[in-house]
């Protein structure tokens, strides 16, 4: 009798193709926009679809996603097509559905939206917190530390998991190269050393270990501001809005600031920049300390840390020298090192 192999199981469909048949018709094509560790996105025409990270909690996204929806909110996050997850992808994400909107071109720097971003980062820190909270349950925290936290575990994991070999270093200065491994394995273990030692002087409150100091200011933030989180809706001339909910909770609104104020103390962002998003904040809110560097410092410090870890941990499994800019984040780590150590908390 003749034996005939099994079939083989049937195979499942991308992550991309689950996301597209779980937005609403009329469907188009699929558009991968991000495939990330921490969320998948898919563009099928006028709508977005998101796969959150595996270790999501649901009952924290769950209401992020109903705050989102929230009328006190309207024009400041981008509201979900629908105030809950719209399903499940095969390994057990939970997706979200969104409206597409328009994001910063990355090619206009000068076109940037910094006023705006300073005016809705205002507007969200001032939003009615207690009453948003009594409609739609306990706000979870502001994940702004934790990612913090998470970034210089990659890069610990990174270094615990080193054994590529040499790969050719990004362009600095106009010219190409291909590194040395012994070169650039000082070079990381440097960068990881600077990293560590800024790490180590940031307060525990930063690095996700305490609660915040009392007198610290509270307020529902956004987590993980960036100008990659802002999109005109409807496109493409539409309000700018924010985007990306999952580090959405209290917390210090100075952590929403800390980003810009750490590219523009490391020298990555212009001043007239720093000073546009400023303007747009303070026509809006106005935080109640006297100086305002001082509120913004640790922060601050937390988020170079932070970036520079990513970069490292990046850098790490290809065995190459940092960039320009990741070399600009490793040394602001080093001037963090050498400046007084803070009262802890």
């Amino acid at each position: 009798m003749q034996q005939h192999a099994p079939s083989p199981p049937p195979s499942r469909p991308s992550p991309a193709a689950e996301l597209a048949a779980l937005l609403p018709p009329p469907r188009r094509e699929p558009v991968l926009l991000a495939d990330r560790p921490d969320g998948t996105v898919v563009r099928a025409g006028g709508a977005v679809a998101k796969a959150h990270a595996p270790d999501v909690d649901p009952s924290a996204l769950a209401v992020r996603l109903r705050v989102a929806a929230d009328p006190a909110l309207r024009g400041v996050l981008l509201p979900p097509l629908c105030p809950a997850p719209v399903g499940l992808l095969h390994d057990g994400r939970p997706a979200t559905a969104w409206p597409y909107g328009v994001p910063v071109d990355p090619a206009d720097p000068e076109a940037a939206p910094w006023e705006e971003a300073g005016t809705l980062l205002a507007r969200l820190h001032t939003a009615p917190h207690d009453e948003i909270a009594r409609r739609h349950g306990p706000l979870p925290p502001m994940r702004g530390p934790l990612k913090a936290a998470a970034a210089v575990t990659r890069m610990r994991a990174a270094q615990a998991a080193d054994a590529a070999p040499a790969a050719p270093v990004a362009p600095v200065g106009g010219t190409t190269g291909r590194a040395a491994p012994e070169d650039a394995h000082a070079s990381l273990d440097a960068a990881r050393h600077a990293v560590e030692g800024a790490w180590a002087r940031l307060p525990a409150w930063c690095r996700a270990e305490a609660a915040p100091p009392p007198g610290r200011p509270r307020a529902l933030c956004h987590g993980d501001f960036h100008l990659g989180q802002l999109v005109r809706h409807p496109p493409p001339e539409g309000r700018w809005q924010l985007i990306d909910i999952d580090d959405l909770g209290l917390g210090d609104p100075a952590w929403d600031l800390a980003r810009p104020a750490a590219w523009f103390a490391a020298g990555l962002l212009p001043p007239a920049a720093w000073e546009r998003l400023l303007l747009g904040y303070l026509a809006v809110r106005r935080p109640p300390v006297d100086d305002l560097w001082d509120w913004l410092d640790e922060p601050a410090r937390a988020l170079t840390v932070q970036t520079a870890a990513v970069a490292v941990a990046k850098a790490t499994p290809e065995v190459r020298a940092l960039d320009v800019d990741e070399r600009a984040l490793v040394e602001a780590c080093c001037r963090i090192v050498e400046l007084p150590c803070p009262a802890r908390p």
